[in-house]
């Protein structure tokens, strides 16, 4: 019998459990922190196949990641993504398969989706107004965002929770509205302080910039808060509880709080490029090294030494440029980050 494999650790002695999976840079919005005005989508020879992302997948498994997250881009939009959600939950050794999406096919997917073993649902919503989505987004599909998270509630989804990127002069009067929603309806919601990528059409990230203290400052106006933690799985969110509920708030707080001490987590884009830090430009092409040919067994070691290659050198801590610079530190966009 083979020998466990040594876990990953990287230089810093942290132990990276869990994946984040681009399965798609293309996206049906255009939100003003994500994209560029002239994007620029991948070409589809250079986007993993289906068997090539449950290649990665399976030889981050096997090397001990235990958590895989299903990123896009919008992931709901790559053709063949339910039957790539079964494989990766029939992996052997993988714990928690999860989705991150913006809802707007959700509503015809959902059931689809829980039965293909995906366990629980980030869900993007910066606003509940018609008009401010359109400007925030590009889009008019507000109501197919709500139909969504409520077709997700319907099929037994738990643990939902509202990601929303809290902006000044944009949002931040609807940082309460955002709270009662997802106390109504038992979901859990996050704010998450804008992070400096690419050349999106956003603006100075100054002008807009709410440090996370300011907007639970604002919550706690209404609702008393209670029993900061570090999120179970090593993530970067602070999550508080709200009193008397099940709701929980979080906060990632990549400015002001910084996260990078508990990071557990490596990020692979839609065409292959494995980003340690997401504060950083470095990369290490696993495509290649999937298209190089050869044996399954050649090629997963191959890939497993390449990623033990990306963690050896996964940065202390990220980069970012301060708000008031209104510089991106990475120059990528994040929709072609991996979410």
């Amino acid at each position: 019998m083979d020998a466990e494999p040594q876990p990953l650790v990287d230089a810093q002695g942290r132990r990276v459990d869990y994946l984040r999976l681009s399965v798609t840079d293309r996206c049906d919005l255009r939100c003003l922190y994500c994209m560029g005005t002239a994007v620029r989508f991948v070409p589809r020879s250079e986007v993993l196949s289906l068997e090539e992302l449950h290649q990665v997948a399976a030889g981050f498994v096997a090397l001990g990641v235990r958590k895989v997250r299903i990123t896009g881009g919008e992931p709901l939009l790559r053709r063949g993504v339910l039957g790539l959600a079964r494989r990766l939950g029939a992996i052997e050794g993988l714990e928690e398969l999860v989705m991150t999406t913006n809802a707007t096919q959700l509503a015809r997917c959902a059931r689809e989706l829980r039965a293909a073993g995906v366990q629980r649902l980030n869900i993007s919503l910066d606003t509940l107004d018609a008009e401010r989505f359109r400007r925030l987004t590009g889009s008019p599909r507000l109501a197919r965002v709500l139909e969504g998270i409520d077709a997700a509630l319907r099929v037994g989804f738990t643990r939902i929770r509202l990601n929303t990127v809290a902006m000044r002069g944009r949002n931040e009067d609807e940082i309460l509205p955002l709270v009662d929603f997802a106390l109504a309806r038992g979901l859990d919601i996050c704010f998450i302080e804008e992070m400096p990528f690419g050349r999106a059409p956003g603006g100075n990230q100054g002008e807009v910039f709410m440090p996370s203290e300011e907007v639970r400052a604002l919550i706690e106006q209404r609702y008393a808060l209670e029993g900061a933690r570090l999120r179970p799985s090593g993530g970067p969110s602070r999550e508080w509880q709200v009193v008397g509920s099940a709701t929980r708030v979080g906060f990632i707080s990549p400015h002001s709080s910084c996260f990078c001490p508990s990071c557990n987590r490596v990020r692979v884009n839609a065409e292959g490029l494995l980003l340690p830090c997401l504060g950083h430009e470095g990369a290490v092409d696993l495509r290649s090294i999937l298209r190089a040919g050869g044996e399954e067994v050649t090629v997963q070691g191959r890939l497993q030494a390449g990623i033990r290659t990306a963690l050896a050198s996964k940065p202390a801590h990220h980069e970012f440029a301060a708000p008031e610079s209104g510089q991106p530190q990475v120059i990528r966009n994040m929709s072609a980050t991996g979410g």
